[in-house]
């Protein structure tokens, strides 16, 4: 099924202008969502805002909305303040600059969207594509939407553009907030690091191997409910045998299963081939 676009722009840099639609890259399901019932009835319940100061049930008609800028002390703005304060959106994507891709730092990284030509746009977008492609170059700029200005940035993908939405410079902690210790890597670890990095390696990422195992687990669960299946509890946890507190022993173990692991399938892909052979 073809994907539907959640909202339409154009790229805009020199006197270029590019109609893109834009496309969400993903469907999320990492989570699954329960609510807050009624023990008792198993009603739904309703969410209320409380006043601390004053004991009683706010409704929303009569709340405000302020910004905290000093302990326990706080600025109101109206609606109509609020309103003003907010970035028009003008659906354009306005190009600043263009960088080397391999120079942005994958931690700016925020949110991915596809963008598709829009009608006549279909000359320009391709001619983009190809030359970020070629140039080995991305184009970073700025977006307006929903009342806010993101980073942006576009690079070409499968001939076909991609748009990250990155994290503003004073959004991103350093890595220099995270302490140290000082200490040093012994080659022998090093050397059997790089082994076990070597023999668990791929060529090709593939994330089709991959499956949320947690959330697959929790759905079957609910299902069984649903079907007035009763769920046993304390379910076996394998521990995964002692732990091995000697990093060269944890080295050592994790090489040797690992070269188990890749004899086990080698065998497994040995087997069809013979009984095929017979």
């Amino acid at each position: 099924m073809a994907a539907r676009s959640i909202a339409n722009a154009t790229i805009s840099f020199g006197l270029v202008s590019v109609p893109v639609n834009i496309y969400s890259s993903s469907e999320s399901k990492a989570s699954v969502s329960f609510n807050m019932l009624h023990k008792k009835c198993s009603t739904r319940l309703k969410q209320q805002y409380i006043c601390p100061k004053d004991n009683e049930i706010v409704s929303r008609t009569d709340t405000v909305k302020g910004y905290e800028f000093a302990k326990d002390q706080y600025v109101v703005l109206s609606p109509e303040e609020l309103k003003a304060l907010e970035e028009k959106a003008t659906s354009t994507i306005d190009v600043i600059e263009f960088v080397p891709l391999a120079e942005v730092d994958r931690e700016y990284l925020e949110k991915v969207y596809y963008l598709g030509p829009d009608k006549g746009g279909d000359r320009a977008y391709r001619l983009l594509v190809a030359a970020l492609k070629e140039s080995g170059k991305a184009a970073l700029g700025q977006y307006a939407a929903r009342g806010q200005q993101h980073l942006v940035l576009l690079r070409p993908l499968d001939g076909r553009l991609v748009m990250e939405q990155l994290h503003y410079s004073d959004e991103v902690r350093p890595t220099s907030e995270v302490t140290i210790p000082e200490g040093e890597v012994k080659d022998a670890e090093l050397k059997l690091a790089l082994m076990l990095i070597d023999q668990t390696s791929n060529e090709k990422f593939e994330p089709s191997k991959y499956k949320d195992t947690v959330r697959e687990r929790v759905m079957e669960t609910i299902q069984k409910k649903v079907e007035g299946q009763d769920i046993t509890t304390g379910a076996n946890i394998e521990t995964g045998g002692d732990k091995i507190i000697d990093l060269m022993e944890a080295l050592k173990a994790s090489l040797a299963k690992a070269k188990a692991s890749a004899a086990s399938d080698a065998e497994s892909e040995e087997k069809p081939r013979k009984q095929k052979a017979s």
